[in-house]
């Protein structure tokens, strides 16, 4: 990165102030994209204060939406913010198709986009600098690389994208904190690093050790009261509170979590559907909770709502 961008300024900012929101894209029953769903959802997700807004991610199920529905999608998350907090929108595949999103995300008045990991095939160093180096030649949006998956940057391969004028920063899903401890230390100072595993908080400690306090949050996404609480008690070193969220909420909802493929982000819209946000099914190739795990779902949700004083 040759220069800190205004948008990575308030990047920064914001993750200092609070979780990053990754919305969950509304559907209707038939699976069609419920653009008031989302519109009311995205209204409930920023009146709760997050560091950032990522639309149309992982956690919005980009890998099923079409250039027309993630169009929609991130037009409306621009409409909602009004300039309050940044719109990162997401974008992936191979970098032609990448490229295709990435200019819709542009045109629609997003502030960055986060390249998800490429689609299916493992590949070499060269050919994931490069696959940066094509998109943001191609694009006017800073960019910020995930590793995850078939995705994990060397220090030198780091020092390369952090060399690509619009590339701010990098999302780490992997958790090896020896790779990011070197990897945060051979970037340059202003360079942005995020912790994206799976439930961040379980590890956000961690990665705090390592130089990266600022995290997505699942969590946020269907109970934003125990997402933040769970950030301020972390911020304010009140590590009985950390633990008591962690121990009877957090590690249980892994525990729930890790059932089943897929529920990531399926029990994400299931939580977030017992608070009556209007987000609907997920889309095929994932499924829906069996009964008996919404359910447990609920059972767990009442519980981790009663911790921070906050209801079903």
């Amino acid at each position: 990165m040759s220069l800190d961008t205004d948008t990575a300024r308030r990047l920064r900012d914001g993750m200092a102030q609070g979780v990053l929101s990754f919305p969950l894209t509304s559907f209707h029953e038939d699976g069609s994209l419920d653009p008031n769903g989302f519109r009311a959802y995205v209204a409930d997700q920023l009146a709760t204060a997050p560091g950032a807004l990522f639309p149309a991610c992982g956690t919005g199920e980009f890998f099923s939406l079409d250039e027309d529905e993630y169009r929609q999608a991130v037009s409306i998350a621009v409409e909602e913010s009004g300039g309050r907090v940044p719109v990162v929108a997401g974008t992936g595949y191979g970098w032609a198709q990448a490229v295709r999103f990435a200019r819709i995300a542009e045109e629609a008045g997003a502030d960055a986009l986060l390249v998800l990991p490429h689609y299916l095939i493992a590949a070499p160093q060269d050919g994931l600098v490069a696959q940066l180096e094509h998109i943001a030649a191609r694009t006017r949006l800073p960019l910020i690389a995930y590793q995850r998956g078939q995705v994990a940057f060397t220090v030198a391969s780091l020092k390369r994208i952090a060399a690509i004028p619009n590339v701010i920063g990098l999302k780490d899903g992997h958790s090896d904190l020896d790779r990011l401890q070197r990897l945060t230390l051979a970037a340059p100072e202003d360079f942005l690093f995020f912790n994206g595993a799976l439930t961040a908080e379980i590890q956000a400690r961690a990665y705090a050790t390592v130089g990266v306090p600022a995290y997505s949050s699942a969590v946020h996404a269907f109970a934003p009261e125990i997402a933040n609480a769970f950030f301020a008690a972390l911020q304010a070193g009140d590590h009985g509170t950390v633990d008591k969220l962690l121990r009877d909420f957090y590690v249980p909802l892994v525990e729930l979590r890790d059932r089943v493929p897929g529920y990531s982000v399926s029990l994400v819209k299931a939580a977030a559907r017992l608070r009556g946000r209007p987000v609907g099914p997920v889309r095929a190739p994932l499924t829906d909770p069996s009964a008996a795990d919404m359910a447990d779902l609920r059972t767990l949700l009442t519980a981790g709502l009663d911790l921070v004083g906050a209801a079903l």
